[in-house]
């Protein structure tokens, strides 16, 4: 029972870990800045200051991940339906995810960061 309340079953019987349990505050492994817990119904998986993320996904929510590495900034891109997304790559894998950046009015991703990548 308590194992249920903690994962949901996703379309293809995979398990996740609840977007309620992990929208919690958390310290950045890069710069060691305080990351607050977004209030808008999604989550945080990125610092909004440097902007690193931490390498927990095989698919994006699984939590799957053996690596747990650091994940860089490494561009940007458009997605049509998601906006500007960040591209993370693992330091420790070389594995690529896209985040959205975060407009969450409480801590929102430091823009000049965002434009820094545009340039990379």
């Amino acid at each position: 029972m308590i194992l249920m309340l903690l994962l949901n079953q996703t379309r293809n019987g995979e398990l996740s870990v609840s977007k309620k349990k992990e929208n919690i505050d958390f310290r950045c492994e890069n710069c060691n800045s305080e990351v607050k817990a977004l209030k808008d119904g999604s989550y945080r998986n990125h610092c909004p200051v440097c902007l690193h993320s931490k390498h927990l996904d095989v698919k994006p929510g699984d939590r799957a991940s053996q690596c747990k590495g650091l994940m860089e900034p490494v561009g940007r891109r458009l997605h049509s339906k998601k906006g500007v997304q960040i591209v993370h790559r693992c330091v420790e894998c070389g594995h690529i995810m896209y985040n959205k950046i975060t407009e969450d009015y409480h801590q929102p991703d430091d823009i000049d960061e965002v434009v820094r990548l545009i340039a990379v």
